[in-house]
């Protein structure tokens, strides 16, 4: 299938960051090989989440795993922000880049896409062969007996327990579905319906190890594949390095495409310093035309 640029404004789709030759090299080491594609908060951006590190980008002090299993007070803050950042997460739209991704994979070129994103927005632009390395918003779980339950529901939870708690103007909204909130000490925090435990968002907070099976997944992705291409992450997060060097260990091309500097520039075969929307637009239709 081929991407749907016609589908975008004409003054999008005709404009190119990156350099012909640059998009050139980058289709040349990839074409007719199994890519497996690492994705960060840059393939977000145009969905109006905002990047951890772009220009712009707010200051983050993430709440660690240890602080939301020690304190209540933290719990109520990490839920209040948590359920704000929801509601706009839930109303964002897969853009360009999540489409793309999903038609090159229904055309065989992608084996599959690791995600570092929590958003979702891979899974409903209808990637399939997708693993979401550091979690899911959608999902939240009982710490103590292990119940899954839709976001969806414990939202509705959380606005019936506190109706005052309200949407403000402007809200400062961060990669991981959290928001900066002021008053949160009368917050009331949900419960496990099934035994009382402590619930928490099915993603992998700072100071928590991504599961085990999880990057198993996300391994085996990379070893059925012959190149990896890496769009809008700066690899500042050890998962994405440490799959980047299984495929360099593995001698496979590396693409990367990313506004600014990565961790990974100098082990990348060819390296795009610019969006990602408009240059896998350009690079979609290279690859489309070369034979798998």
């Amino acid at each position: 299938m081929v991407p749907s640029v016609s589908s975008v404004p004409e003054a999008a789709a005709s404009a190119v960051p990156a350099s012909a030759p640059e998009l050139d090299r980058a289709a040349e080491v990839l074409a007719g090989k199994r890519v497996v594609v690492l994705t960060g908060a840059g393939v977000s951006t145009d969905s109006g989440i905002p990047d951890y590190r772009g220009e712009g980008a707010p200051t983050r002090n993430p709440m660690t795993f240890d602080q939301f299993l020690a304190s209540a007070s933290f719990r109520k803050r990490y839920w209040a922000g948590s359920h704000l950042g929801w509601r706009m997460f839930d109303a964002a739209e897969p853009n360009r880049t999540h489409r793309i991704l999903a038609e090159l994979e229904d055309a065989g070129v992608v084996t599959g896409v690791v995600t570092q994103n929590v958003d979702g927005l891979h899974a409903r632009a209808g990637s399939r062969h997708l693993v979401d390395l550091h979690g899911s918003m959608d999902r939240v779980n009982c710490l103590q007996c292990g119940q899954s339950f839709a976001r969806s529901s414990v939202a509705e939870r959380i606005s019936a327990a506190n109706p005052g708690l309200t949407e403000p103007d402007l809200v400062r909204m961060a990669p991981d579905g959290d928001a900066d909130v002021s008053e949160w000490e009368a917050f009331e925090v949900p419960a496990c319906t099934v035994c009382g435990g402590v619930l928490k968002p099915d993603v992998v907070f700072f100071g928590e190890f991504i599961p085990t099976e999880k990057f198993a997944e996300a391994s085996a992705i990379v070893a059925a594949s012959d190149a990896m291409l890496i769009a809008g992450s700066s690899l500042v997060v050890n998962s994405g390095i440490r799959l980047l060097e299984q495929a360099r260990r593995r001698k496979l091309p590396i693409v990367i495409i990313n506004r600014g500097v990565t961790k990974g520039d100098a082990r990348a075969t060819v390296k795009i310093d610019a969006g990602t929307t408009e240059t896998l637009t350009e690079l979609a239709l290279r690859l489309l035309s070369q034979p798998v």
